[in-house]
């Protein structure tokens, strides 16, 4: 038995639906449908079943596991917009971190082998915008908001879980994701959405951050390969090395909808903004012979053309 958390968002989604297509394994679906998540996201088949719960209540998370004693857990479960995170991190410590940690704690009690995090570039920091060295799986902690803060403590924890109690694990830390079934407050369908409806979308500081894109796909993907590979008690990188600075993304997708760049606006920066994301996942090449294999004008073109429907 698999369970999968936060299987109804985004990433969580994509996953159930690339475990559809490879493997025949029950799955419990484990989401407490946040504004960020939907039922209707989760596949409908007897191969899964759904159990409503917010990973931050313990008593709820243990009850679970004891009813389906998984085996394999992979914990995409979280807060994970910035800006939320500025206004109100609450949500993000009991989530992302003791949320965590009632996951670790329940999977050490029913001797799950082996916990896989689904992590984020952000607890790197920021790369200066010409800097050659990428982040890679020894670059030091430095997350820069509320958010990746809450990230790398749940990092910290699944490790300790290992340390402290033997609990097999492995983490990833991707790159910025895109394709369906994403929330309208992310670019790349907030973009879509605005275009779409001819508003202007706004851009802190004109847009010139510059992010490392990989198609949900290719992340599932990559997670999958490591799974079946038997690869444990490590953590990889999982990108794609696509670059592109937040405003050409922007012009990418009026361009696709034939939509004018008059749909651009400029707002003030936000605190704990990063400059560039540049992900090293070389490591994950080289373990496991994964590579992206989705371009990414085609995804994202796939991409908007999900949203238009």
């Amino acid at each position: 038995m698999i369970l999968v958390t936060g299987g109804a968002g985004f990433i969580g989604s994509g996953f159930l639906y690339f475990l559809q297509r490879v493997t025949a394994d029950e799955v419990v679906v484990v989401d407490n449908l946040t504004y960020a998540g939907k039922e209707e996201y989760i596949p409908k088949t007897s191969q899964f079943h759904f159990e409503y719960c917010d990973i931050g209540d313990g008593e709820r998370v243990d009850e679970i596991f004891k009813k389906y004693q998984p085996k394999k857990v992979f914990n995409f479960a979280a807060e994970s917009h910035v800006d939320n995170s500025i206004k109100d991190v609450n949500p993000f410590i009991k989530t992302n971190i003791t949320g965590t940690c009632n996951l670790l704690k329940a999977s050490v009690d029913c001797d799950v082998h082996k916990f896989h995090h689904v992590s984020t570039d952000e607890v790197y920091g920021s790369l200066e915008y010409g800097e050659s060295q990428l982040f890679n799986e020894e670059t030091p902690y430095d997350p820069r908001n509320p958010y990746s803060a809450s990230k790398a403590a749940a990092e910290h924890m699944v490790k300790t879980w290992h340390n402290t109690y033997g609990l097999p694990y492995l983490i990833t830390s991707a790159a910025n994701n895109y394709g369906p079934r994403q929330h309208k407050e992310k670019l790349v369908p907030k973009v879509i959405d605005n275009a779409l409806n001819n508003r202007v979308t706004y851009m802190y500081g004109g847009g010139q951050q510059i992010r490392d894109w990989i198609h949900v796909d290719d992340h599932c993907d990559a997670i999958w390969t490591l799974d079946q590979q038997n690869i444990i008690n490590d953590k990889f990188n999982i990108a794609s090395g696509h670059e592109f600075p937040n405003i050409v993304i922007t012009k990418k997708i009026l361009d696709l909808l034939d939509k004018p760049h008059t749909l651009i606006g400029v707002s003030n920066d936000r605190p704990g903004q990063d400059q560039r994301y540049g992900t090293d996942f070389s490591k994950l090449s080289k373990t496991t012979g994964w590579f992206p294999k989705i371009d990414f004008d085609k995804g994202l073109q796939e991409t908007v053309e999900f949203y238009k429907y």
